[in-house]
């Protein structure tokens, strides 16, 4: 909550405003008085289940992208699809998982002016760090491929890499 008291726009009537009040209420006197108190959200039980959910795929979904660039600057090919595609949706998901959780802190940061909260733990703050560092290397392989290939791999498995 936030009070802002009146302001006073010239020194003349700065030096002659004096709040007088009945009923023994006093307001402090002088141009400016700022009161702010922090306000604790109350749908902290909606947050804390996506804060949950972005834990857990973060901590999943950072160690396949990690093991997918490793891949794919190692051998030009993304992961391969595994047993009825499993390995691929995994690796799919992961990336969405990672934009999601920078695209969340962007639009928190944006909205309050700070990134996600640290969460239980400080795993989400964590998360959120490996999400922007997961997000810079995929930016740096993705461009070295490019650089090397003069294309990166699409999203579905291609013939030249698993055919």
């Amino acid at each position: 909550m936030l009070l802002l008291w009146p302001v006073s726009t010239s020194l003349a009537s700065l030096q002659h405003s004096r709040f007088h009040v009945t009923h023994n209420r006093s307001i402090p006197h002088g141009p400016l008085k700022v009161l702010a108190m922090a306000k604790e959200s109350s749908d902290s039980s909606s947050n804390g289940v996506a804060e949950k959910a972005a834990i857990a795929g973060g901590l999943v979904s950072t160690p396949v992208i990690l093991w997918s660039l490793y891949t794919l600057k190692t051998t030009g090919c993304g992961l391969p699809p595994g047993p009825g595609g499993a390995i691929g949706a995994l690796e799919g998901v992961s990336y969405l998982v990672v934009f999601g959780i920078v695209g969340w802190s962007l639009y928190t940061k944006i909205k309050t002016g700070s990134g996600l909260p640290n969460g239980p733990f400080g795993l989400l703050g964590a998360v959120e760090g490996l999400s922007y560092l997961s997000l810079a290397a995929i930016l740096v392989v993705f461009g070295l491929q490019f650089l090397d290939k003069g294309s990166i791999p699409g999203p579905l498995p291609s013939d030249e890499c698993f055919g």
